[in-house]
């Protein structure tokens, strides 16, 4: 693999160290490390272990150094050919974002701490993937910036064991030298740690206290020595500034104190100290609690009680068969859970697993039998992506049938509430961004669609092009000459990401407290397993009532049905009621009337249950069809070749009308279209189907049957 790191600057802190002993690491395992920063001390070591580094000026926040950063950034990846970027720090994260959405090279970052909840911010929430270093990183990711869960990948920091050894043992006779090492900031809880050395000291006058670090403001420091003189501390307490004798500096120690007064990341000394054999008091604090459990790996104290504080300090002083028995519990859980090359190899299973698992989001906001319809193509997505995370993005009235799909990962329900459509939008598109998809196919194929795709950030966006903002596509189906049937018109879009074939045949899934609930209805409605079923859908969709036969042919086609002992049952959702109830006053034999009384995946274990199914264009055609339950489809204004899928044994009608099809909501005609369409005719089909293959029966075997 080619690896990017990109990070401010390269001096002496723990995130740089921790850049550059990584970038050694892949070298030594075979891959190609580069590194990108301002510059730095560390950039010496890099370039003598095979390391290119390139020096841009990613730690400067103006957006002019920003935008320059990017243009270059993006020849250095193309250049390099770079697999994988791994931001360290916000701007060079922003930066990589922006890169990343130029070439399709993803990347990923680091959380190393906590950050203000601003917008700049939230970019360390925008990769791929996200290392969190602690538990407490990891949660406020979640917590502040909405970082979806299984987006974070916890990885502690580690210690190069070779430099940070495990020291003999002291002398009876060595000195008590009882150290903090780290910034002077009010976190890290100096002043707590003064007043209990004040009360250590009153027991061992001759104790020796060593506080390594500098301050970033010296009056902070000035503050501490002053408090240092009151407490009667200052001829046996050093402050020795920055150091970088550290692994040295520790084995002199009798005990390490970690006294922070605040959640701090993660803690990186106390694991310095475990490897070198030191004992460890720490406060009960943030990432320090991924590290030692109390009793057992070193001691916890509350962060706002130096009595407490000391008295731990003491028991170590005074007990040393406990204080070996901590030292070298955690040097064995250093070894063992946070050691440098685990840190290392574990983070490059996240590289591979950023190249390896894709992330594909399908749009299908549309009706509920046009996300039907889409479930062939996100099986040929599943298929060509086995290990890809897969997202659909639905309508609410959708969002039952994908949830039972076992090709999705997620399900996304978009609202369209009215008021701001914009604003809709754009609350979508925030949603949408967090995830990081790589691919977007999008089978909607209208503007909202096309922008969604777009403010997701996926680094492949495909559809129609249909000159429908369908510029903020990258990759395009050129129009198809005449009507193509609905699958292989989505085959268009799914071959531009690669899937090179297409199974046409639906499908739809029940859960079985669905199909028990279905039983249950209708052994209430005494239709009995034997008995034969005809379900009817007498409605339209609202928004087509174009698409309507009228309702005294489907009262007389029950009516026949009825006469020849086959049971009929009519479906549809709530609003389709008035239309239901309409024909019911108009038949002689009532059919069951589960129009509204079913979920749409109890509707589905309906359909299932029939016989024959008669439909206009709609949902239920299509649930119909994905069963393979036989279909008697009525069509008007629109085109059964660019709307059905059709099963094994069917029967479409669609007459010949001078402006068929019109694909009008409002007809001019009065519905001539579908007023042509014969109940004679309807209803041979449905008997020649009913008495099919899977269902002729005699008309002795039916009384026989009791129908």
């Amino acid at each position: 693999m080619i690896i990017l790191q990109i990070l401010p600057e390269l001096r002496s802190g723990g995130v740089e160290r921790g850049t550059v002993d990584l970038a050694r690491y892949l070298v030594r395992n075979g891959h190609t490390a580069i590194v990108v920063s301002a510059g730095g001390p560390l950039v010496n070591d890099l370039t003598t272990a095979g390391v290119k580094h390139y020096r841009l000026p990613v730690h400067a926040k103006s957006p002019l150094s920003i935008w320059r950063s990017v243009r270059t950034l993006t020849k250095i990846v193309q250049l390099e050919k770079v697999d994988v970027m791994h931001a360290r720090s916000r701007v060079p994260a922003l930066v990589a974002f922006f890169v990343s959405r130029r070439t399709q090279v993803p990347f990923i970052t680091t959380c190393h701490g906590f950050y203000s909840k601003h917008l700049l911010s939230r970019v360390m929430g925008w990769g791929k993937l996200v290392i969190a270093a602690s538990h407490i990183i990891g949660k406020r990711m979640r917590d502040d910036f909405n970082v979806p869960h299984e987006k974070i990948r916890l990885i502690h920091r580690g210690v190069n064991l070779e430099e940070f050894t495990l020291r003999q043992p002291p002398p009876a006779d060595a000195p008590v030298v009882i150290g903090m090492v780290g910034r002077l900031t009010p976190i890290k809880g100096h002043p707590l740690f003064l007043k209990a050395m004040a009360r250590v000291a009153r027991v061992y006058p001759n104790i020796r206290i060593r506080i390594i670090g500098d301050s970033p403001k010296p009056q902070y420091k000035e503050d501490l020595v002053s408090l240092t003189r009151q407490l009667g501390l200052s001829a046996c307490t050093e402050f020795m500034g920055t150091r970088y004798d550290i692994p040295k500096l520790l084995t002199e120690m009798t005990v390490l104190a970690a006294p922070s007064v605040g959640e701090e990341a993660f803690g990186r000394v106390a694991i310095e100290a475990g490897a070198c054999g030191v004992p460890v008091v720490a406060t009960r604090m943030g990432g320090l609690l991924d590290i030692i459990e109390d009793g057992k790996d070193g001691l916890l104290v509350p962060p706002d009680d130096p009595t407490v504080l000391a008295d731990a300090v003491l028991r170590l002083i005074k007990d040393r068969e406990l204080a070996d028995r901590l030292a070298a519990s955690l040097r064995a859980k250093v070894e063992r859970e946070f050691s440098l090359d685990l840190m290392f190899s574990r983070t490059v299973e996240v590289y591979r697993e950023t190249l390896a698992r894709k992330r594909i989001l399908v749009i299908k906001m549309s009706a509920v039998g046009d996300v039907i319809l889409s479930i062939p193509s996100i099986r040929a997505l599943r298929e060509a992506h086995p290990g890809a995370w897969i997202a659909v993005l639905v309508g609410r009235k959708a969002r039952a049938v994908i949830r039972n799909c076992p090709y999705v990962d997620d399900v996304i329900v978009y609202e369209d509430r009215g008021g701001s459509r914009w604003a809709g939008l754009l609350k979508m598109s925030a949603v949408l961004a967090k995830e990081d998809y790589d691919m977007v196919v999008d089978l909607q194929n209208n503007r909202a669609s096309h922008m969604l795709a777009y403010l997701s950030g996926a680094r492949i966006r495909a559809g129609h092009d249909n000159r429908k903002a369908s510029f903020l596509l990258n990759r395009r189906a050129k129009p198809f000459p005449g009507p193509l049937p609905p699958l292989e018109h989505q085959f268009q879009v799914l071959k531009l990401v690669g899937v090179e074939t297409l199974e046409k045949n639906l499908e739809l899934w029940t859960r079985p407290e669905e199909d028990a609930a279905i039983d249950e209805y209708l052994t209430s409605q005494w239709v009995s397993d034997r008995q034969m079923l005809v379900g009817i859908n007498p409605g339209s969709s609202v928004k087509w009532p174009t698409k309507q036969w009228p309702v005294d042919s489907f009262a007389r086609l029950c009516d026949e049905l009825a006469r020849r002992n086959i049971r009929v049952i009519l479906t549809g959702a709530p609003e389709d009621a008035p239309i239901a109830e309409q024909l019911l006053q108009l038949t002689r034999n009532k059919p069951v009337n589960a129009v509204g009384r079913t979920s749409l995946t109890e509707l589905v274990a309906l359909v299932r249950r029939c016989q024959v199914f008669v439909s206009s264009d709609s949902a239920p055609m299509h649930i119909a069809s994905s069963l393979g339950v036989p279909v008697v489809a009525l069509f008007g204004p629109t085109d059964p070749k660019r709307h059905l899928v059709p099963p094994q044994r069917y029967k479409v009608f669609w007459k010949e009308v001078h402006c068929s099809p019109c694909y009008l909501r409002s007809c001019p005609i009065g519905h001539a279209c579908m007023k042509k369409i014969g109940v004679q005719e309807v209803l041979e089909a449905v008997l020649s189907l009913a008495g099919g293959p899977q269902g002729r029966r005699s008309d002795a075997e039916r009384l026989a049957a009791g129908v």
